[in-house]
């Protein structure tokens, strides 16, 4: 019987690999299709026209970034808008019902019928501020710092009588001891030009130029005394819509010369005397203070003895009013960031260390 033969087959067949080779070049051939078509480029196109193109695709990505910066300046001037009309309306209601009360009064009245009228001249005054002012520039004083840092948050910036007390020590020439010694035996103008007194009067200015034009504000310069940065009255208030005294109050501070050393408990004692008194406090400082209401036994202070001295004088601020300070940098106070920070928990005013470009 012959032996069938058995035929072996292969599944890659020379079929199989010519259709797999015909797809596969195929494939190829397409691709350098299109890579030739995105790769060449467009005919009779003048390399001028192309930086022009170009020129053009940019300014109009700045222009669309310019477009949402004007959105939100025009979202954030209706807000100011409305918020400054809403201030004149209550002013205007104040005023009518202060009016009445001088129609009710008697002649043999003991009410302080002056005061109500300085009051209503005062009032009138706040009234026609916020009806003429431009919402675009609403500030009393124009600050602008560097860059876009025009940023501070938690810290509350409005009041009726706002105090800004600036620490004129000569701790606030420089940030370590050696430097502060060696600078406080220089001239006043260079102490001027110090870098970190710069920082405290540019901190200063921020303050001034953001306060809502319905406040008054005073500024008072401190180290062993007491004294107004401009004017002869520690106990008068001058109104934020006032332009001329506001450029008085930053001439004024940048005419101070840090020096000799720092009495919170003096300036303390004497904002809380004042009449009215202030419901918003900002302290621009450094450190704690190196004198209080005794006079230390040596020439020198531990940070023990300046955390008491501290303490002492926060007892004469009455309760209620926030004090929000701004903590510079000074080398040796190991005890000033937790006590001011303390005293922001317990006025319920804020603490802030500003960062070195700011404002």
């Amino acid at each position: 019987m012959a032996r069938k033969k058995i035929r072996n087959t292969s599944t890659f067949s020379l079929s199989f690999l010519d259709i797999m080779s015909c797809g596969l070049g195929a494939a190829v051939l397409i691709f350098l299709l299109l890579k030739h078509v995105v790769d060449s480029p467009v005919p009779n196109q003048d390399p001028q026209d192309l930086s022009e193109i170009s020129l053009l695709e940019e300014e109009i990505l700045v222009g669309e970034k310019n477009l949402v910066r004007i959105r939100n300046t025009i979202s954030d001037v209706t807000d100011e808008t409305v918020t400054a009309q809403g201030l004149a309306r209550k002013i205007s209601e104040e005023i009518k019902e202060l009016k009445s009360l001088l129609e009710e009064i008697q002649p043999d009245s003991v009410i302080d019928v002056p005061g109500l009228k300085a009051k209503i001249a005062r009032l009138e005054k706040q009234k026609e501020a916020l009806e003429t002012t431009v919402p675009a520039g609403n500030k009393a004083y124009e600050f602008t710092g560097e860059g876009e840092r025009q940023y501070l948050t938690g810290i509350k910036l409005g009041g009726e009588n706002v105090l800004i007390l600036v620490d004129a020590s000569s701790s606030m020439l420089d940030e370590t001891i050696v430097n502060i010694l060696r600078r406080r035996n220089m001239s006043d103008s260079l102490k001027r030009q110090s870098e970190k007194w710069q920082r405290t009067l540019a901190i200063a200015q921020w303050v001034v130029a953001n306060l809502p034009l319905s406040s008054d504000f005073q500024v008072l310069s401190f180290n062993e005394d007491v004294k107004p940065v401009f004017g002869n009255e520690v106990n008068e208030w001058y109104e934020v819509g006032d332009r001329a005294s506001v450029a008085s109050a930053v001439q004024g501070v940048g005419k101070v010369v840090p020096e000799n050393g720092t009495n919170m408990h003096k300036v303390f004692a004497m904002a809380m005397a004042m009449t009215p008194k202030p419901d918003n406090i900002f302290l621009i400082t450094d450190g704690l203070p190196t004198l209080g209401d005794k006079s230390p036994k040596s020439g020198t202070i531990s940070g023990i003895e300046r955390l008491r001295t501290f303490r002492s004088a926060i007892k004469t601020l009455i309760p209620g009013i926030p004090v929000n300070t701004f903590l510079l940098p000074l080398e040796g106070d190991p005890y000033a960031a937790a006590s001011f920070w303390r005293l922001a928990i317990q006025t319920r005013g804020s603490y802030i260390t500003p960062a070195r470009d700011w404002p």
